[in-house]
């Protein structure tokens, strides 16, 4: 059968753009869908807006700092809709450039959304496509709990867009996101009280950057509140926010910002049409070769609740496109040594094995561990603490995770990833000359164990 697309991706978010573009540039015939904005959450909603935010709080410890430089400066002040309209500014520009790289591979670009309505079929905009592959990349949307009053919450799709910047703020959610926003409004000048009704937050990282960054945010002024969630949320005639907590408490607010997880975006997506399952928590379910049960349909990114970062998105949207069109170079995805950061204030850099995964896996393990005041501040009154970590399986010398909390941790860890996944031991770490002075160098300077 001649099909009008060899590939017809829904989604033009990282991953779907990267499928597309280099499988046109293998050669297939491509099409893409988009319905709301090119790049995806990543780019509009997502880790490049968030950064710029980022960025920008972290400007009020630069002022306070620079005195102790010599700088003198008048009085500081911000002013959000500047930073918002020059946010959105940057991402229009992105947007433009998602569209170029698609146009300029020769991929067709439908803007509108589309509905698989077989499994060769695809209907956007009144038309009907037909396809040898369809491939679902249309990430994720976030989650706000069906509480009384949900309708007066904010989730990060709407926080990147506020008019103004909210005096009071409550966030909810013990996740990246949560961390990473709570700083955002806690460095821009808001009261921000985060609240997690777990213990401790950002489960699944190492148990020591958890209590280092929650004693760094409690040293900056964040209100952590854990053990803590919200039953109601109640608008007031001066439009501010009554929150109930479950235990009785009650707080007083202008924003509720919730970031307590993300649901699979599948929504009048047509999937009842073709044989596509997915698990109980909505994600589809796919195969290594990120096939579902409908073998012309294929998934990636966020919808697949794997892992949920853009650049695995990028290879698992490289890894489709080579299979498909340039097997020859086909390689599976390596789910290990995922390098990850937070840009929490101060950011969080990690790869690999936490030394709780490390034990529980069986290893027998040494841990390597610093703490110390980066030499920036040594001119000034901030006392901020940087923590070093690894990992070290006792028995081979092989480095399993490396861990740090502090100023540029992403910039260091991405760099030692690179080791990690190559096999490094603590002794090529011992053996390698550090760059002095860094901070960086502490990762090769480490001699004694702290524990065992």
């Amino acid at each position: 059968m001649a099909y009008d697309f060899d590939l017809y991706v829904i989604g033009a978010g990282s991953g779907g753009v990267r499928a597309a573009r280099f499988a046109a540039g293998f050669g297939a015939k491509v099409a893409v869908a988009e319905s709301r904005y090119l790049g995806g959450t990543c780019v509009n909603v997502g880790c490049v807006p968030k950064k710029l935010l980022v960025y920008g709080a972290h400007y009020a410890e630069d002022f306070e700092q620079a005195s102790a430089y010599g700088w003198t400066a008048g009085e500081p002040s911000f002013d959000w809709a500047t930073l918002i309209a020059n946010k959105d500014r940057e991402i229009n520009r992105l947007n433009g450039i998602y569209r170029n790289l698609l146009v300029n591979s020769g991929v067709v670009l439908h803007e509108g959304h589309a509905k698989i309505t077989g499994p060769h079929e695809v209907e956007i905009n009144d038309q009907r496509y037909t396809a040898k592959h369809i491939m679902i990349a249309t990430g994720g949307w976030p989650v706000i709990p069906d509480i009384p009053g949900r309708e007066h919450a904010i989730s990060s799709n709407e926080a990147f867009f506020l008019k103004e910047l909210p005096k009071r703020v409550i966030v909810v959610g013990g996740g990246y996101i949560a961390v990473e926003f709570a700083g955002i409004f806690h460095g821009m000048g808001a009261q921000t009280s985060l609240l997690y009704r777990g213990d401790l937050f950002l489960r699944g990282f190492d148990g020591a950057v958890r209590k280092h960054l929650a004693e760094e945010l409690t040293r900056r002024g964040l209100d952590l509140q854990f053990n803590a969630d919200i039953k109601s949320i109640e608008k007031l005639d001066d439009g501010s926010l009554r929150v109930e907590l479950k235990d009785g408490k009650t707080l007083i607010t202008d924003c509720v910002f919730y970031a307590t997880g993300r649901r699979p975006m599948l929504d009048n997506l047509g999937l009842e049409n073709t044989a596509v399952t997915v698990d109980e928590k909505g994600f589809v379910v796919v195969n290594e070769k990120y096939e579902t049960t409908e073998p012309s349909i294929l998934a990636i990114g966020d919808v697949i609740g794997r892992v949920q970062l853009t650049p695995v998105a990028l290879a698992e949207g490289m890894a489709v496109a080579r299979r498909l069109f340039k097997p020859e170079q086909y390689r599976l995805v390596d789910y290990r040594m995922i390098p990850t950061a937070v840009f929490s204030l101060p950011n969080i850099g990690t790869v690999g094995l936490t030394e709780e995964q490390a034990r529980e896996e069986g290893h027998e393990v040494e841990i390597f561990e610093s703490r110390f005041r980066p030499m920036k501040l040594s001119l000034t009154e901030c006392q901020e603490r940087t923590l070093m970590k690894l990992v070290v399986n006792a028995k081979t010398d092989k480095v399993l995770g490396c861990h740090m909390v502090g100023p540029d941790a992403g910039e260091i860890v991405q760099g030692l990833a690179i080791a990690l996944k190559a096999g490094a031991t603590k002794r090529d770490f011992d053996e390698t000359i550090g760059v002095h002075p860094t901070a960086a160098e502490e990762f090769v300077t480490m001699r004694t164990p702290v524990a065992s």
